[in-house]
């Protein structure tokens, strides 16, 4: 389906500018504070740090594949039972959703939003909005477009980064 072709590409590139550069962007220039908190220690926070950063690289490859040549996205053993119409178009949806939710999770946050865990700088718990429901809405929301992303793309490497980003984030 070539209109799928264009939203995994468009989204991916939205989602890495609405979910990650806009806010930390934000947040630097009102608190003039880095809020990319991972850094190249050996603790167990950087090292989830780099690893969802190659699982978004999977997931670029992924696309690329998906983009390039029908002949070689048949090596990422795509689960063709799944690659039906209805429920690519769900994917569609969660995806969409699930962006908006992180939208406006991240707003919610204000000044506190931050890339894995500040511990020099502190910030109050919240508790309100979207934080009522769900107590890391932004995780939340990453979950549902890796979920999403599978429907969508069905494969064994879009499975994988699905379950390793559950597990990371579990353990983050």
């Amino acid at each position: 389906m070539t209109s799928l072709k264009y939203f995994v590409a468009a989204y991916f590139i939205l989602y890495l500018v609405v979910a990650f550069v806009w806010p930390s962007l934000r947040t630097y220039q009102q608190t003039g504070i880095n809020p990319v908190t991972f850094g190249r220690t050996d603790n167990a926070h950087d090292l989830i740090g780099r690893w969802f950063k190659a699982l978004f690289a999977l997931i670029l490859l992924t696309i690329v594949i998906y983009w390039w040549d029908g002949s070689i996205y048949r090596y990422l053993l795509p689960a063709e039972y799944l690659q039906r119409e209805p429920i690519q178009w769900l994917g569609v949806g969660l995806c969409i959703l699930s962006l908006l939710w992180t939208v406006v999770a991240q707003h919610q946050m204000g000044k506190s939003w931050r890339i894995g865990i500040d511990q020099e700088h502190r910030t109050e718990l919240k508790v309100s909005g979207l934080f009522a429901v769900s107590r890391n809405p932004i995780f939340l929301g990453m979950i549902v477009t890796l979920v999403g992303l599978f429907l969508v793309l069905p494969n064994a490497i879009t499975l994988v980064v699905v379950t390793l980003g559950y597990v990371l984030i579990q353990i983050h």
